[in-house]
């Protein structure tokens, strides 16, 4: 990937710099850590979170180099079963038939895979409206919007959960993405889990047709398409939400706006996947959750991993990349660059743990 080869040399040059000026800092001069290079692959729904890691790790580490690859979710999968790869990040991960079914070449046979949901992103569900800043909707008047059957903002659905708020007799235009994707899949799986009644289709990646609507490539498309609209709607990665209006979700008898705490604590109140190994940490997000402030409308995106690699070259490059991104110290980054939501205190324990035994 170029901006990993492109940050090595920026760090290299800076290296330099700061050697003639006399003011190395001890952690960018000190070589004696791991060497060498590994490759990633995968989500780009990632790319913002792992250029900051990239640049954070090599900064700490100046005799290795990272490389990753924003092929997406499946071709990073593929890669890292194939052995192109030496670590995965994907929107989803591995369902337990794929990993029994899997020939993961780089790892040694029947040890399983550490998967970690490193990646934690609130889905923003922004409009816009002319002289409103949020609205409170519960999950079956967002599907009922989305899914075609409510189309006026002054519906008694809108109106009924926000009193004081002068609604207009207006249309409403719902943007939903043009291409296949992981923040769509996320979004549609929360009107799924939450509101199944209204919400027929599933958790699907490409949008239905026959719920009309405006489609719109990419995440940018969306929210160009949100911004320049009259009476518009639309879901997009909570980063980019800008001054765009936002909902406030209904979750039990509260409504809940999107934060990095509440999306982070969406994770810790939802269970693992069953059938699982011991550091294979799939979280299976309850979309339906009464808990007090949680926010159920988020992507966690998963960083995969061999428990035990058939080489161990360069082995300590690679836990030692896997430990930082999981460290405060690389959530804080991620979440300064990407707008994600930091992994749980205890989330973290449990994956530090799991890629500290990885052999």
């Amino acid at each position: 990937m170029k901006f990993t080869r492109l940050g090595t040399v920026s760090i290299i040059a800076m290296t330099s710099a700061l050697a003639l000026t006399g003011c190395v800092p001890t952690d960018l001069s000190d070589a004696s850590g791991p060497s060498g290079t590994i490759i990633g692959a995968g989500a780009s729904s990632q790319q913002a979170a792992q250029e900051a890691w990239v640049r954070g790790f090599q900064l700490a580490n100046v005799a290795a180099t990272v490389e990753y690859d924003p092929i997406g979710s499946g071709g990073g999968r593929d890669t890292f079963i194939g052995g192109g790869a030496v670590f995965a990040a994907s929107d989803r991960a591995f369902t337990v038939e794929e990993i029994a079914e899997a020939d993961f070449v780089s790892c040694v046979p029947d040890t399983g895979i550490l998967e970690i949901p490193a990646y934690i992103s609130p889905i923003a569900i922004i409009f816009n409206l002319d002289g409103i800043d949020s609205l409170n909707l519960d999950a079956d008047t967002i599907a009922g919007i989305f899914a075609g059957e409510i189309d006026q903002w002054d519906d008694a659905a809108i109106v009924e959960q926000n009193p004081g708020v002068e609604l207009p007799s207006l249309n409403i235009t719902a943007v939903h993405r043009a291409d296949d994707s992981g923040t769509t899949a996320n979004f549609t799986d929360y009107l799924t889990g939450a509101a199944p009644d209204v919400w027929t289709v599933g958790s699907i990646e490409k949008w239905p047709l026959e719920f009309g609507g405006e489609a719109a490539p990419q995440t940018s498309g969306v929210v160009d398409a949100v911004t320049n609209g009259t009476g518009t709607i639309g879901y997009a990665d909570a980063s980019r939400a800008g001054n765009l209006g936002t909902v406030a979700v209904k979750v039990g008898d509260e409504y809940v706006s999107y934060s990095p705490e509440a999306a982070a604590a969406i994770v810790d109140v939802s269970p693992f996947g069953e059938g699982r190994g011991d550091t294979d940490f799939a979280v299976e997000i309850d979309r339906a959750s009464t808990a007090s402030g949680v926010y159920p409308v988020v992507l966690i995106s998963y960083l995969i991993a061999c428990n035990e690699y058939a080489s161990t070259d360069r082995l300590d490059v690679l836990t030692g990349y896997l430990d930082y991104v999981i460290s405060p110290e690389g959530q804080q980054a991620a979440a300064a660059s990407a707008g994600s939501a930091p992994i749980s205190d205890s989330l973290y324990e449990k994956a530090s743990a799991a890629v500290a035994a990885i052999k």
